[in-house]
């Protein structure tokens, strides 16, 4: 089959860099043959990397040398000045000059944002690109949006995050009027600050499906399709939602570890554990979306495995097929124009 879009892969961003992130783009290879890759990074690295690889896999691949790399803790403005030909740039560059359709890195955050946002551009009506991921919920999942590129923001930006997100259910997930709901520390509507009452009254008058404040604990109920918030309290939120889930799996794996009639329970409750386990694992929810931008950019966790990586190219691979950026720049058109003429 002929490949129909590609996707720029960051190969040396990361914890682990390229130990992960080859073995990670065979595996997408194996899954579905209607793409290509474009190995970003050092060229010598690359080749080592893929030595292995059958001719097949290799013949939808190609290598662009990158000279340098963005570190983890490597200030934002000090990576776009100063690694102008790091493998995340020249990434993003694939995705600007039309020869990749998304770009998936697993860099610095801060640095991948600003690089983006610099080389792409962000989509009219946007101030701010905001990064935006699904959870897990009793009915399937929900977008969250934003986790971490804007700590400070105004109501106005938490409406523009409310669009962009409405938008991104409705051409991923097929919803046709996506529940958006104003994360705050209560649901009456005298509770939190200026900025979140503000933005709820903005919203109020939208013509997004807005349901009001949610809480905390209402992100998993499934009775929410898109959760705003800024991206401090959104950055926070999902690393507690990590911790939780490791310790929960960690003090169920202890208790059925504790005595031999633990083990024989667990021998009897491992398939609904797996199930539960592979419904759960949040490296199957890897792969957050630079959502505001004039194309599509993943962002990987740093930390991410094979599989982990695997998901986040999955992801570029269905906003890719989707034309996701050219969806939300048409329907954020529309919304924002209605707004306008209100």
């Amino acid at each position: 089959m002929t490949a129909s879009f590609t996707i720029a892969l960051d190969v040396m961003g990361g914890d682990h860099g390229a130990s992960v992130i080859l073995p990670a783009a065979r595996r997408s290879l194996k899954v579905a043959d209607d793409f290509r890759l474009l190995l970003v990074g050092d060229q010598e690295t690359i080749e080592s990397g893929i030595s292995g690889w059958s001719a097949s896999e290799r013949e939808r691949v190609e290598m662009v040398h990158a000279s340098q790399v963005v570190g983890m803790d490597e200030l934002p403005a000090v990576a776009l000045r100063t690694k102008r030909d790091s493998s995340m740039r020249v990434a993003i560059d694939q995705v600007k000059n039309g020869a990749a359709q998304a770009c998936v890195s697993a860099g610095n955050t801060g640095g991948l944002m600003a690089t983006a946002r610099y080389v792409l551009k962000t989509l009219p009506g946007i101030d701010r690109p905001a990064i935006a991921t699904a959870l897990p919920s009793m009915n399937g999942h929900t977008h969250m949006l934003d986790l971490g590129a804007n700590v400070d923001v105004e109501a106005a930006h938490l409406y523009q995050f409310a669009v962009m997100g409405s938008v991104l259910a409705n051409a991923v997930d097929g919803l046709e009027a996506p529940r958006v709901g104003l994360l705050n520390i209560g649901s009456e509507a005298i509770k939190g600050n200026d900025r979140v009452r503000e933005a709820g009254r903005m919203l109020e008058e939208s013509s997004l499906n807005y349901i009001g404040f949610v809480e905390g604990n209402d992100v998993y109920c499934g009775d929410v399709d898109v959760v705003v918030c800024d991206g401090f309290v959104g950055n926070v939120a999902l690393k507690i939602s990590e911790g939780v889930a490791k310790m929960i799996s960690s003090k169920m794996k202890a208790e059925f570890d504790a005595s031999v009639f633990s083990r024989l329970s667990g021998l009897f409750a491992l398939p609904v554990l797996r199930r539960i386990r592979h419904r759960f694992d949040h490296r199957r929810y890897n792969g957050a979306s630079l959502l505001g931008l004039q194309g599509v950019v993943i962002k990987s966790h740093g930390s991410a495995d094979e599989l982990a990586f695997e998901h986040a190219i999955r992801i570029a691979r269905i906003e890719a097929e989707a034309n996701i950026s050219s969806r939300i720049d048409k329907q954020l058109g529309q919304l924002l124009g209605q707004e306008t003429s209100e």
